[in-house]
């Protein structure tokens, strides 16, 4: 693999798409954010995940928090954004292994424990309506596109299938 900061997102991400795939309760995986433009540096890579209020935010923190360790040794990481089945956002995943009520003075969600690992912090982050309804790009369950990828996108689009 080539060495720019598009390669590193899109390759150390192939692997956490194929683990959220396979969760119960993730219903919808998209590709938003500066990686899904011809941007030639983005600072992270930025998914967008629907998943049903049964999904059990524990287990894709834990894969998100892995995704982010890969690529922390590039200096660069990632946002994983939560919308639920009515297609509204409702936050991020945590970032912290332990979450919840108090244990972090700096934590900025809006409700902390009431749904583990569910890190709505909508003061600081909100998307937009439009953005949560029509990503630009939809890698699960079925491909979706919203106009024209990068050429790395699109070849990432073929790893991200293939993943096994």
């Amino acid at each position: 693999m080539a060495g720019t900061v598009r390669d590193w997102l899109l390759g150390e991400s192939v692997q956490f798409v194929h683990e959220a795939r396979q969760l119960p309760g993730v219903i919808r995986i998209a590709l938003v954010g500066s990686v899904a433009t011809s941007k030639p540096t983005p600072k992270d890579i930025d998914f967008l995940l629907t998943v049903a209020d049964s999904c059990d935010l524990a287990v894709l923190a834990l894969h998100s928090r892995r995704l982010k360790g890969r690529l922390q040794a590039h200096n660069l990481t990632a946002d994983i954004f939560l919308a639920n089945e009515n297609s509204q956002y409702i936050g991020r995943v945590c970032r912290w292994r332990e979450c919840r009520p108090g244990i972090r003075m700096a934590c900025q969600a809006q409700h902390c424990g009431r749904r583990a690992h569910l890190y709505d912090d909508l003061g600081v982050v909100r998307l937009s309506p439009d953005l949560v309804a029509a990503p630009p790009l939809v890698l699960w369950p079925t491909l979706v596109r919203q106009g024209p990828q990068p050429d790395d996108v699109d070849a990432w689009i073929s790893a991200v299938s293939h993943a096994v």
